[in-house]
C-alpha cells in the first residue's frame, strides 16, 4: 500500500486591514439652500456646496447660469444691487457672512476678488498694491509697508518684471501684468478666500498660462473659486468642479470625474459641447 503524503496544513487568509479614512475636512466655505434674487427675477436656486482649504473650486456652465451671481454671494458684491436680495446661508470658517454683525468692508479684506478684465486703480504699481494694506492699516511703518507690496508682488510672479519701476502706473502694464499686480493687491491684505471671475477671459495664451501657473501655486495658501467657461482650464487648475445650469448646481465633484465620468447627463452634454 502505498504511503500517503501528509496533508498540508490548512491556510487561512487573513483579511487585508481596512484603511481607516480620516474624517473629511470642514469646508473653507460652505453655501446652503442659496437663491437670488433681482427684482422679481430669481437668478439662483437653492444651491448647496462646500468649497476647500487650500484648493480651487471651479465654476462652470453656458452664460447667464448663475455662476457669477453665486460667486458675487461669497463676499456680498450683491449687496451693491439695490435690487438684489439672498437667501439662505453662506459661512466662512462656520460664520455666516450675511449675519449683521459682519462689516462687508472687512469681509472683502478677508475674501478677495479678481474681476474678468484687469482693473488696476490709476496709481503707481506700489500704490495699486499698498491701498488696501492702508485702507486696512495692516503696516505699522514705511518698511512694513515695502516688505508687504514686495512679499505680495513675489507671489504673484511679477516683482522680477516690475521692481526698478515701482512708481510707474500700474496701467503701463501689459494686460497680463495688470491682472498679476491686481491678483497681487488681492493677496496683500492676506484674504483667505481668492474669488476669480473670468480672470484670463482679456488674456492672450502666454498671459493665460502665466496666471493659471499662479493659481496652482497659490492653492497651497487659500481657498480659491473660479468662474470659467474654459473647460480646459477648469480642467487644469481646480480640483473640484461645479456645473451650473439655468440658475441651478447641477452637479459638483473632483474635477476628474466630472470631465471622465459625469452622473447627469446635462452635464455631460454640456462637457461634449452639445449645447453652451
Amino acid at each position: 500500500m502505498s504511503r500517503m503524503d501528509p496533508m498540508p496544513a490548512l491556510q487561512i487568509a487573513t483579511p487585508p486591514q481596512m484603511a481607516v479614512k480620516p474624517p473629511p475636512a470642514d469646508p473653507k466655505i460652505a453655501a446652503r439652500s442659496v437663491s437670488v434674487f433681482y427684482g422679481d427675477k430669481q437668478a439662483l436656486f437653492d444651491v448647496s456646496l462646500d468649497m476647500p482649504e487650500r484648493s480651487v473650486t471651479a465654476l462652470i456652465g453656458p452664460s447667464g447660469c448663475g455662476k457669477s451671481t453665486f460667486l458675487r454671494s461669497i463676499n456680498r458684491m450683491n449687496d451693491t444691487i439695490p435690487s438684489c436680495r439672498v437667501t439662505g446661508v453662506i459661512t466662512i470658517d462656520g460664520q455666516d457672512i450675511n449675519d449683521k454683525s459682519i462689516d462687508p468692508v472687512l469681509l472683502r479684506a478677508q475674501v478677495g476678488m479678481v474681476f474678468q478684465k484687469p482693473n488696476p486703480f490709476p496709481k503707481s504699481i506700489f500704490e495699486n498694491v499698498a491701498y488696501g494694506v492702508r485702507l486696512h492699516g495692516l503696516a505699522g511703518s514705511r518698511t512694513d509697508m515695502q516688505e508687504i507690496v514686495e512679499m505680495s508682488l513675489r507671489k504673484a510672479g511679477l516683482w522680477d518684471e516690475v521692481k526698478d519701476r515701482l512708481n510707474a502706473p500700474g496701467m503701463s502694464l501689459s494686460g497680463g501684468q495688470q491682472q498679476r499686480l491686481v491678483i497681487a493687491r488681492a493677496i496683500a491684505v492676506s484674504p483667505e478666500v481668492i474669488l476669480m471671475d473670468e480672470p484670463c477671459s482679456a488674456l492672450d495664451p502666454i498671459a493665460t498660462a502665466k496666471v493659471e501657473e499662479l493659481i496652482d501655486e497659490l492653492k497651497s495658501n487659500y481657498c480659491i473659486v473660479i468662474v470659467t467657461h474654459s473647460m480646459a482650464q477648469a480642467a487644469r487648475v481646480s480640483q473640484q468642479t461645479a456645473f451650473f445650469h439655468m440658475g441651478k448646481l447641477v452637479e459638483t465633484g473632483p474635477t476628474e470625474g466630472i470631465f471622465t465620468n459625469p452622473r447627469e447627463s446635462r452635464t455631460q452634454d454640456y462637457i461634449t459641447g452639445r449645447f453652451g
